[in-house]
């Protein structure tokens, strides 16, 4: 197994390592995921479930970029591991930011022999950590994400822990693609019912039409550069739009 390389989830040699049990741990763990109540008691759900899933894994987190700003880490198992991934912001390298920007999987079996960020590996071996292993989730336009597991001793991971790690990162993946795609439509139904409230204000006090009304909104949104739900959100406080 090399130290750094790329593995396609669910390829047919991981499915078929998967024993009943793993699988049933598996699907337990996505409908846990599902029924968690939003985006944030997924995400924290998830690398919770990774130190319980992953053979070798004393802790987890889960690493974002979002507009390919700087990498940060809102998620996470222990304190720890957001030092150490603390310095690989500090220091711009890290497996973190590989699995982030480059690859599929990124594995460090030993941190203190390690030479392809020998800064980073210093300060990990001084916070601790003897190995690391590193899924990119997802890759969008705009936004990255990675799980990122941790362990005190050296050559923790092995080849049934990648393979067990990539069938959970594709079972995370898709809980998170569930549960942003929730979140969004719950935004969209909230802002909508906003919307109708501030029409409705208008359309009772002034005897508009609902087309009079949101034209009002709009205009107002345009001529003070201000979202049409902040509109909205503003009227149905105060009682008032703002000044245009």
């Amino acid at each position: 197994m090399s130290d750094d390389h790329q593995l396609d989830p669910g390829p047919p040699a991981a499915l078929s390592s998967v024993s009943p049990d793993l699988a049933a741990r598996l699907s337990e763990l996505a409908r846990d995921l599902q029924q968690q109540h939003d985006v944030d008691d997924t995400l924290q759900g998830i690398v919770e479930a990774a130190v319980a899933t992953v053979p070798g894994a004393g802790y987890a987190g889960l690493s974002v970029v979002s507009r390919r700003a700087a990498m940060r880490t809102p998620y996470s198992s222990a304190p720890l591991v957001l030092e150490v991934d603390r310095a690989q912001i500090d220091l711009e390298q890290g497996p973190c930011l590989d699995a982030l920007y480059d690859k599929r999987t990124v594995s460090v079996p030993d941190m203190a022999n390690e030479q392809r960020w020998p800064r980073f590996a210093a300060r990990a071996v001084e916070l601790g950590i003897a190995s690391m292993l590193s899924f990119q989730l997802w890759v969008s336009d705009s936004s990255l994400g990675a799980l990122n597991l941790y362990a005190h001793e050296a050559e923790a991971f092995t080849e049934d822990s990648e393979h067990v790690g990539l069938l959970f990162a594709a079972h995370a993946a898709v809980a998170m693609a569930d549960a942003e795609q929730a979140a969004q439509l719950t935004h969209a139904r909230d802002s909508r019912d906003l919307i109708g409230q501030a029409k409705g204000i208008l359309m009772e006090r002034h005897r508009l039409t609902a087309d009079q009304a949101f034209a009002i909104l709009a205009r107002a949104s345009q001529h003070t550069n201000t979202k049409l739900t902040e509109i909205a959100e503003h009227l149905t406080r105060t009682g008032e739009l703002p000044v245009t």
